[in-house]
C-alpha cells in the first residue's frame, strides 16, 4: 500500500523532465561564498531554531530560478524579530564544507547552546525524525538514527569530508563535540548522489564557523551538577578567534568538556541479595553516582582561507578530537552472557583538509577537496572491577587484553557544475577514499604471560561517479535527478590465527551498485512548497561485517551483498502569518538485503553465536513540526515523529532495536523581561527494544516510555554577554535507552559566554 502510494507520485514528478539537487547555483555565491545551505536550494531544510532567533521569511528565490542572486547570510538572520524581540547571534557558516541538501534539517548554533546540548548525539535529536540511542550499552557509545537508520547507514562529515573509521565504523557520537559548531545539517531519506557514496538513509554534517568581521571573539564556560547540587558532575569550556579581512580569513577554536560521573535518579533501585542469579563478588551499581561514567573530551579547529574574488575561495581546515572514557557496567550482571570490564585510555581522530571553488565564467564552477584522516583508538579490558567511579584496576588479576587500532584514510572529490541552457544545472562529481586500518592484541601486558599480536591489516579503495541534473520548469516548479555509480575493492583483509601463530589472508572481495534518485518540488506560495521525492541507494559491508568474529561470538560472512534502501517521501512546509513556520512529511523506505544478525546456536559448546546475513525490510512513518510565535514575547514549538520498522528476519522472534515508535519534543519560550528568556521543554518517547543475551537465551525488554522535563533561563547582560541556569529530567526519572544502562537523573547546569 506504502509502496504503490509513494511510487506513483514520485514517479508523475518524475516524467516531467531528468534532472538533480541544485544546492548552491554557481551565480549565488557572494564573497567567501556567504549563501547558506538553507537558501540556495529548490527544497530549504527545517531549521531546529533558538528561540531568540527569528522565524525567517525566506527572501532569497536564486536557487529555484537560475541565474538569481542570493542573500547573504546576515540579511537573512534579520527579517523579523523572534521570541525575544530580538536577533540570535551572528554566527558565520564555513559554507564551503556544506553538503548539497534536499530538505532534510539543520540545527543552529543558537539552538545547541539554548538547549544544552553539547554533544552530538543530543543535537541532533532536536531534529525530527532522529533520535539517540545508546549503542551496545557496554561499550559506552551514542548511536544517532535517523528514519531508523543507524550510523553504519548515515555517514558523518565534519566540513563535507566524510568521517570513516576503517574495518567498523562504530562511530562514538558522544565524542563530537558543538559549542564551535555553526550548524549541524541532516539529511533524510533524499542524500545528494553528489556527496559520495553509502548516503543509504541519510547523512549528517558538522560545519564549523567562520569569521563574519575584521575581529570576532567567543568564550563559554559551563557546570553540571547532581540532583542534589552537593557535587559536581561535569565541566566545560570553549573559546574561539577569528579574523576576516580582504582576501583571507582565520580563525581557531578550542572546546573541552570533563565529567566524573553522572548521577542516577533518586528511583533506581540496586539488584538486592537474594535476586535470582545474583552474585555476591560482583560490585553491582549502587546509586548516587553512576560507576565508570566519566570520561574526558577535547577538540581544536582551525582553518585559514583565501578569497582573491567575490567568487573564489581555498582553504585548510584542521580538525583534532581527543577522548578517553570508561564503560558503566550492566547493573544486573544475572541477565547477561558475560560482563565486560572495558574502558578507553584514548580515542583519537585527526582530519586534515583542502578544500576549493573556483568560478568557471558566470555560469560555472570547479569545486575541490583532498584530505587525509587518521584514527587512533585502545580498548583496554580488565579481569574484574573495584566498584569505584573508574572500575577498572591493575591491582586485581590485571589487563585481559589492550586492543590496538591504528588507522587512516586519505582521499578526496572533484566536481564541475554548469548551466547547460536557461534554467537548467547540471553537476558531477567524482571521489575516491582509500581507507588503511591495522590491528592488534596485545594478551596480558601486565603479567609474564604477556603476548604481542603481529598488526593485522584491512586496505579497501571506494570509488563514486555521479552526476545530477536540475530543471526550472517553471518559477513555481523545479525538478531533480541524478545517478551513481560506486564501486568498493578490498585489497586486503587478514587475521590473526592464535593457533598457528600465523597472520591469516580472508577472502577479499569487490563490490559495485548503480544509485538513482529524484523528483519535484513546487512552490505554491512565496513560502509554501510541497514536494515528493525518491531515491535508492546502496551502501557496502564494511570489514567488520564481513570478517570479525566478536571475540569469539560471532561467524564471518565474506560475501554479504551491499545492502539497498529506496526511500520515498512526500512534505510540505510553509509560514502562515509571518508567525508559524510549520511542515510535514510522511516517507516509506524499502529494503533490499539489509544487513542484520542471525543468531546461531553451536551445538557443541551451546553458546550463542551471532553472523551477519542479508534480509529484506521496510521503514516507514510521518514527522511534524512547528515554530509558532503567538504573541509578542511568546514562542511555542516541537516536533513529533511516528516511525515502524519490519525486517524479514532469519531468526524467528528477532525485534527491531534502539528506535521507539513515537517521539517528541515540545517547547515554550517565554521573554518574561527584555533581557531573560525562560524556556522551558519536555522530551517524549514510548518504548523501544533492548536485547540481553544470556547463554543460548535472547529476551528482548521494553525500555519504557519516558517524559523529561527540562528548563532553561538565559539572562543577556548586554550583546556582548549572557548566563544562563537551568535543569535537565527534573522530575527525576529513572530511564534508559539500553537495557541495564540507566541515564542521567535530576542534574542541573549553569553556563556563561562572552562574545566580540
Amino acid at each position: 500500500m506504502y509502496k504503490c502510494v509513494f511510487a506513483a507520485v514520485s514517479a508523475a514528478g518524475l516524467c516531467v523532465a531528468a534532472s538533480s539537487a541544485l544546492a548552491q547555483d554557481a551565480s549565488t555565491a557572494t564573497a567567501g561564498g556567504d549563501v547558506t545551505a538553507d537558501e540556495a536550494t529548490p527544497l530549504p531544510p527545517v531549521v531546529v531554531q533558538a528561540p531568540s532567533e527569528p522565524i525567517r521569511k525566506r527572501k532569497s528565490q536564486a536557487a529555484t530560478s537560475a541565474g538569481g542572486a542570493g542573500t547573504s547570510a546576515a540579511a537573512s538572520s534579520s527579517d523579523t524579530a523572534g521570541a525575544a524581540g530580538a536577533e540570535g547571534p551572528a554566527i558565520g557558516a564555513f559554507t564551503l564544507g556544506q553538503l548539497d541538501l534536499i530538505g532534510g534539517s539543520t540545527i543552529t548554533n543558537e539552538a545547541i547552546w539554548t538547549f544544552n546540548t553539547q554533544s552530538l548525539d543530543k543535537a541532533a535529536s532536536l531534529a525530527p525524525g532522529v533520535t539517540s540511542h545508546s549503542a551496545g550499552g557496554r561499550r559506552n557509545e551514542r548511536d544517532i538514527y535517523v528514519r531508523g537508520f543507524d550510523r553504519f547507514r548515515v555517514p558523518l562529515s565534519i566540513d563535507g569530508v566524510r568521517i570513516y573509521l576503517p574495518a567498523d565504523n562504530r562511530l562514538d557520537m558522544a565524542r563530537f563535540l558543538t559549542p564551535d559548531l555553526a550548524e549541524i545539517q541532516i539529511q533524510k531519506g533524499y542524500v545528494s548522489v553528489l556527496n559520495g557514496p553509502g548516503g543509504m538513509g541519510g547523512a549528517i554534517n558538522l560545519v564549523s564557523r567562520k569569521p563574519t568581521k575584521e575581529l570576532e571573539f567567543e568564550a563559554r564556560s559551563g557546570l553540571v551538577m547532581n540532583g542534589d547540587v552537593s557535587d559536581l558532575n561535569q565541566w566545560s569550556s570553549y573559546a574561539y578567534a577569528g579574523t576576516r579581512q580582504k582576501g583571507y580569513y582565520a580563525q581557531i577554536s578550542g572546546t573541552i568538556v570533563d565529567q566524573d560521573s553522572f548521577n542516577l535518579s533518586d528511583d533506581f533501585k540496586p539488584t538486592q541479595p537474594g535476586t535470582p542469579g545474583y552474585d555476591a563478588n560482583f560490585p553491582y551499581e549502587q546509586g548516587g553516582a553512576r560507576d565508570g561514567s566519566s570520561f574526558q573530551d577535547w577538540k581544536i579547529n582551525a582553518k585559514l582561507g583565501i578569497t582573491p574574488n567575490a567568487t573564489d575561495e581555498y582553504t585548510i581546515n584542521l580538525t583534532t578530537q581527543s577522548g578517553e572514557k570508561n564503560a558503566p557496567l550492566h547493573i544486573a550482571k544475572e541477565r547477561l552472557q558475560t560482563q565486560r570490564y572495558w574502558t578507553w585510555p584514548y580515542w583519537d581522530i585527526t582530519s586534515l583538509s583542502w578544500l576549493s571553488k573556483t568560478q568557471l565564467g558566470e555560469s560555472s564552477y570547479f569545486k575541490s577537496n583532498v584530505y587525509y584522516n587518521t584514527f587512533e583508538n585502545r580498548l583496554s579490558s580488565f579481569d574484574a572491577p573495584t566498584g569505584s567511579i573508574t572500575p577498572y584496576s591493575q591491582q586485581t588479576a590485571g589487563y585481559t587484553f589492550n586492543s590496538d587500532y591504528e588507522d587512516y584514510s586519505y582521499g578526496g572529490f572533484l566536481e564541475f557544475g554548469t548551466e547547460l541552457i536557461p534554467f537548467n544545472t547540471t553537476k558531477a562529481s567524482i571521489h575516491y577514499r582509500s581507507d588503511n586500518h591495522a590491528e592488534r592484541n596485545f594478551a596480558r601486558p601486565d603479567s609474564a604471560a604477556a603476548y604481542v599480536e603481529p598488526w593485522q591489516h584491512n586496505v579497501e579503495d571506494t570509488w563514486s561517479f555521479a552526476v545530477e541534473n536540475a530543471f526550472h520548469a517553471t518559477k513555481r516548479l523545479d525538478i531533480i535527478a541524478g545517478v551513481s555509480y560506486d564501486y568498493q575493492d578490498v585489497k586486503e583483509a587478514e587475521d590473526y590465527n592464535s593457533s598457528s601463530g600465523q597472520i591469516v589472508q580472508n577472502k577479499v572481495t569487490t563490490a559495485d551498485a548503480w544509485n538513482w534518485q529524484g523528483g519535484a518540488i513546487y512552490s505554491y506560495s512565496e513560502d509554501g512548497k510541497v514536494h515528493a521525492t525518491v531515491s535508492s541507494r546502496t551502501r557496502f559491508a564494511t570489514v567488520f561485517e564481513r570478517y570479525s568474529t566478536r571475540f569469539g561470538y560471532a561467524t564471518p560472512n565474506p560475501d554479504l551483498a551491499p545492502e539497498r534502501s529506496t526511500n520515498y517521501e512526500l512534505g510540505v512546509s510553509d509560514t502562515l502569518f509571518r508567525q508559524a513556520r510549520v511542515s510535514a512529511a510522511i516517507f516509506y523506505s524499502d529494503l533490499e538485503d539489509a544487513i542484520q544478525s542471525a543468531y546461531i546456536v553451536n551445538p557443541n559448546t551451546n553458546a550463542v553465536t551471532s553472523q551477519n546475513q542479508n534480509v529484506d525490510g521496510e521503514h516507514y512513518g510521518a514527522e511534524f513540526s512547528v515554530d509558532w510565535d503567538i504573541a509578542p514575547g511568546i514562542r511555542i514549538g516541537g516536533n513529533y515523529t511516528y516511525l515502524e520498522r519490519n525486517y524479514d528476519y532469519i531468526t524467528p522472534g528477532t525485534k527491531p532495536e534502539g528506535t521507539p515508535r513515537h517521539e517528541g519534543f515540545i517547547y515554550l519560550a517565554w521573554s518574561a523581561t527584555p533581557k531573560l528568556t525562560i524556556t522551558p521543554s519536555l522530551e517524549l518517547a514510548s518504548e523501544r527494544n533492548s536485547i540481553v543475551t544470556s547463554g543460548t537465551t535472547r529476551t528482548y525488554i521494553e525500555t519504557g516510555a519516558y517524559a523529561l522535563f527540562n528548563i532553561q533561563a538565559e539572562y543577556k547582560f548586554n550583546e556582548n554577554f549572557s548566563a544562563a541556569i537551568g535543569g535537565t529530567n527534573l522530575t527525576d526519572e529513572n530511564f534508559a535507552l539500553a537495557e541495564g544502562f540507566p541515564e542521567p537523573g535530576r542534574q542541573f547546569f549553569a553556563n556563561a559566554r562572552v562574545k566580540f
